[in-house]
């Protein structure tokens, strides 16, 4: 990665530019048995359209505040790099009451209801499966909002890497204090570009957002992203470890 990059959307840019077609998130969820694989190409182009959807049609402005009710998901690790990509500040499990807009899970609804301001609902199952029925008051995601959106991506705005750009746990960070953040963990976890980490840790904390996005997205690394892990046995998670060609763990 580039010493100047100082977002979490520089970072992407640059692995996009040193090799798109490697493997940036593979994910799975052991309760379903889906598995998602992404090159840093096809990850980029999410990035590009969520965050289209959001500067354009949701009217996200540099400094707004969404809530991020979403577990630890592949569809999760897009809309984090969106938000970068935008200027607004990803509030994790935040209070949708106080914030701009919210993006919620299935499970999340009711609570998601409090904002007042746009909201968008996943449904994330297998393959990117929509919602039977949209969930009444939220633009659906996956089958209506992102598909048209545009696969290139170009803010209003230059962000400002001395802005707020995250809020996890009780701690806000900007732009460049998160990438230094991540930059730290990388090497503290050992990796270097190349690399592939396997983490079951959830997305409501630093930890596990840093092991589950940032910390190998700054080593020019990737990750094995396992929601539901704990329903794996110790040869299942070998052998998972082996297939993956994993080389680093943090479970």
């Amino acid at each position: 990665m580039n010493s100047s990059d100082r977002t979490p959307a520089d970072l992407l840019r640059s692995a996009l530019s040193a090799d798109p077609a490697r493997p940036l998130v593979t994910f799975y969820d052991d309760a379903t048995g889906e598995r998602v694989e992404l090159s840093v190409a096809t990850f980029a182009n999410w990035v590009a359209k969520t965050a289209n959807l959001l500067q354009g049609d949701l009217a996200a402005e540099p400094g707004d505040r969404l809530a991020l009710l979403l577990p630890a998901h592949w569809q999760s690790a897009v809309w984090l790099l969106a938000c970068s990509s935008v200027g607004v500040v990803a509030d994790v499990q935040g209070d949708p009451a106080a914030a701009d807009l919210v993006v919620t899970g299935p499970d999340t609804l009711e609570r998601a209801r409090a904002c007042r301001g746009e909201r968008v609902a996943l449904a994330l199952r297998p393959l990117g499966g929509r919602f039977p029925q949209a969930p009444e008051g939220f633009a659906d995601y996956y089958a209506v909002e992102v598909p048209s959106q545009g696969d290139r991506f170009a803010p209003f705005a230059p962000v400002d890497a001395d802005a707020p750009a995250l809020a996890v746990g009780g701690a806000e960070l900007t732009g460049a204090q998160l990438v230094a953040r991540a930059r730290e963990d990388a090497g503290a976890l050992g990796l270097v570009p190349g690399s592939r980490l396997l983490t079951g840790r959830t997305y409501d904390t630093w930890e596990g957002l840093s092991t589950g996005l940032f910390a190998p997205l700054a080593a020019g690394g990737s990750v094995v992203l396992c929601r539901h892990i704990g329903q794996l046995d110790a040869d299942g998670l070998a052998k998972r470890v082996e297939s993956e060609r994993v080389t680093n763990t943090a479970v």
